[in-house]
This record gives structure tokens, sequence and C-alpha cells, in this order.
């Protein structure tokens, strides 16, 4: 069985904190700040509290709520402090650096979204032989992690398939774009759409990766644009991948004639489905994978592995946002984080 919490209570939660995200100004608090190069960490003084920490797969703005919900964690928690940390350059090799010095460090305990599962899976399991290890936001089922918590990604794919076919009724040629085909998340989320387009008229002529450059990622939406001048329709599978593609899209004066499908919540996702240029978006709630790691790694620390479930998955739920339904979603943002 998957385990969930329900999807009214994570969807409410991710609404307060898309409002603070989306917001001037709303940086997440902390002792330090990130810094460019290996770890971009931040990290409080541990005053001999339990040292965690979350890793990220790249140093997007996706990223800040997920470290907001760490923060919260800890904050209720009190006896833990979390070390953030976010590869600056996206790659596996960066990642394994920073693992490596936490736990040099002391760390009782890692979240981590692996860059690249299926080669990363021997250090997953050496530091698992050494301290808790759980995956977030993209798995690496086959390593030894004790607990995976986030999206189905295949059927977060699945709904982004939805939403490509809403766009796109006559069919079409479109060209996905992600960081990395062999990060999991990236893996599930386009075999999930593959699995939503079977039978339509939708051809997917290429996928075409940016190694979390994000430079990288809009000349790719660019290049596209201008090898295929009938392409109908574009999806970014990363959270960044949006803003890219809508960028691309508006310097080529395609608004509207180009479909665009995103994921995540970036300002410039949302900003372009208010204007009508990106179809729609496919939400998580990476509050709820930050905040719910630290909970579950302080357990383990102390070595408590109750809260795993038997299915060593807890799934949190995503939500399609649209043109029609992005006002209410931004209210009820507004209530949540004014607390009315």
């Amino acid at each position: 069985m998957i385990s969930s919490l329900s999807t009214t209570k994570r969807a409410s939660i991710l609404a307060g904190l898309m409002a603070c995200a989306l917001a001037a100004g709303c940086t997440p608090k902390s002792d330090t700040n990130p810094t460019p190069g290996t770890g971009g960490t931040t990290s409080a003084n541990t005053g001999g509290k339990t040292m965690l920490a979350f890793v990220t797969n790249n140093p997007s703005d996706y990223w800040t709520i997920c470290r907001k919900g760490t923060e919260a964690a800890a904050k209720e928690l009190g006896n833990v402090d979390v070390t953030f940390t976010m590869p600056a350059d996206g790659t596996a090799a960066t990642q394994k650096g920073d693992v490596d010095d936490l736990i040099a460090k002391g760390v009782k305990g890692i979240a981590i979204s692996p860059v690249d599962p299926e080669n990363m899976t021997p250090d997953l399991n050496k530091w698992a032989s050494q301290i808790p290890v759980i995956t977030s936001d993209s798995d690496a089922a086959k390593s030894t992690r004790l607990c995976y918590i986030g999206t189905d990604n295949h059927a977060a794919g699945v709904m982004a398939g939805g939403l490509i076919k809403l766009a796109l009724p006559q069919g079409g040629k479109i060209m996905l774009f992600v960081g990395k085909k062999d990060a999991q998340n990236a893996h599930d989320r386009e075999m999930g759409i593959r699995d939503a387009l079977k039978g339509t008229k939708i051809v997917i002529l290429d996928v075409r990766t940016d190694d979390a450059d994000h430079a990288r990622a809009k000349q790719n939406a660019s290049d596209a644009l201008t090898s295929t001048p009938d392409l109908a329709g574009m999806v970014g599978l990363w959270s960044y991948n949006g803003p890219a593609i809508y960028s691309a899209v508006k310097d080529a004066g395609k608004q509207g004639k180009v479909k665009i499908v995103a994921f995540d919540q970036e300002l410039d996702t949302m900003n372009g489905i208010k204007d009508g240029t990106i179809a729609g978006t496919i939400v998580q709630q990476p509050y709820l994978f930050g905040k719910e790691s630290v909970e579950m790694l302080a357990k383990l620390a102390q070595g408590d592995k109750s809260t795993i479930p038997a299915s060593k998955l807890i799934i949190v739920p995503t939500q399609a946002i649209t043109k029609d339904t992005i006002a209410a979603y931004e209210i009820d943002q507004a209530k949540l984080l004014g607390g009315k």
C-alpha cells in the first residue's frame, strides 16, 4: 500500500508556501546564505542537536519551498539541525562529494534527490550502511535507501499528458525538455506522458537534456523552435524548464502557436499560465518533501523505524493548475499565508 496524507491537507500547505515563494523578497532565513561551488550549503550551529541533511539534485528555485519545509520541521522538533545542500552544477560527481563531506562532518541522516540513481546506487548503498538514507523528490528504488518521500512521477506524467491532450486536441509534434533523462523522476514522468498519449495523434519527436544548465535549457528550447517550424507543443519536465521554454517561445513570437505544459510552480510558469502562453503545470508539494523527510530522519537517527511504511513509499499528491484554476489556487495560498 502507498502511504499518503490527505490531498486536501497537502494542497493547503503547498498553497501557502507557494504564495510565499512567489512573493517578492520571500527568501528562507538561515544563519548563512547558500554559496556557489560544491555543496551550495546552508546550515546553522548545531548546539548539540542531531545533525541531519537534505541534498537536492540542482540549485533551482523549486527547492526554496522544500527548504522551508525542512526549516519548519527543525523548528517544531527543536532537537535537530538541518543542513540544506544544493549541488551547484547539478552533477552526480558534485552530489557525491557533498554527501561524503556531510557524512565526514557527522550528519546522522540524509535525504537526497539522486542525480543519477542507476550509477549512484553503489554510493547510496555505501552511505546507507553508515547512516539512515532516504530519497525525496526522485527515487533510487534499487538501492538500500530506507524510504522514498515524494511524487508518484509516473502518475504525474500521466496528469501532464492529460494537459497536453487538452492543449492539442487535433494532435501535433511535441518535444520534451529536462535536466537529465537518467534521473528517476524524469524517466517516470516521460513514461507517464508517453502512456497518456498512446492512441493520439500527438508525436514526441525528441527529449532534450540540459544537465541542469538553465541557459542551455533555454537554448534547447530556442533551437527546437528553429529546427522544427511546425512544432506544436513543448513540455518541461523539471521546474526551470517551464520558464526556459516560456522565454524562448516569447522571444520567437510564438505565444499561442506553440502550446506549453510545465512542472512545478516557478514564477514565470505561473505568469505564463495567467497570460495564456502556458497551458498548465503539474505542481508538486516540495514543502512536504522537506518537512516529512526531516521528521522521518529525526526518528531514524534515534533508531525508530516506525514511520516507514511496508511499501517504503510515501506518496505526496500532485495537482494540475490551468488558467481556469490558478485564481482559486492563489486565493487559497493567500488565505493560508495570512493565517485567515
